[in-house]
């Protein structure tokens, strides 16, 4: 309903900004991520989103589109709320995201306060495709991020091993082998735990 907000900066703290637009002051929610981008002047612009539930009308507001585009994306995920999606952007950057959910990188996602590991994995399998298509990435793991490491990881988890003692195991096989398939992993960590 209300796609951007142009006005004077009235208020502004790391959370939210007030927007003088023609003599009415509107309270836009926004991110650690915006709140870095507004400038000094008080001339503003912001794109926004309106939530409206049966007990508020919500304004957020982004100093990008991209940034708007994604935080959309991540609240029609079942889970992550609007407060949710925020604390994420506030977290790490759009493009961060963006690369972790492309990548699948479910313990960077979870690594955000308030992300458990089935919100980080229904946030990763809900939105790769997307994510992938819309940003025209390539589906391939970022630099330094090994998802058979981690797969393996999860497996000796859910197996009841320790999770101290499985990195150790399981850095120590890619150390040797780095190109180990996760079968491959699993079946010497086990030999070694």
């Amino acid at each position: 309903m209300i796609a951007h907000l142009e006005g004077r900066l009235v208020e502004k703290t790391p959370t939210d900004v007030v927007i003088d637009c023609h003599g009415v002051g509107y309270l836009v929610h926004i991110s650690l991520h915006t709140f870095s981008l507004l400038p000094d002047s008080e001339k503003i612009k912001l794109y926004t989103y309106l939530q409206i539930k049966e007990d508020s009308h919500t304004l957020f507001g982004f100093a990008e589109k991209a940034e708007r585009e994604l935080f959309k994306l991540l609240i029609s995920v079942s889970g992550v709320g609007a407060g949710t999606a925020r604390t994420m952007l506030s977290s790490l950057e759009p493009r961060q995201i963006i690369g972790h959910i492309g990548t699948g990188n479910v313990a960077a996602i979870q690594s955000i306060k308030g992300i458990g590991a089935k919100t980080a994995q229904r946030v990763i399998l809900d939105l790769k495709d997307k994510v992938l298509k819309l940003y025209d990435l390539e589906e391939v793991s970022a630099p330094g991020y090994n998802t058979n490491r981690d797969e393996a990881l999860s497996a000796l988890e859910v197996l009841g091993f320790n999770k101290k003692l499985a990195e150790k195991a399981v850095e120590k096989i890619l150390t040797q082998d780095p190109s180990a398939t996760v079968e491959a992993i699993i079946k010497l960590a086990l030999k070694n735990l």
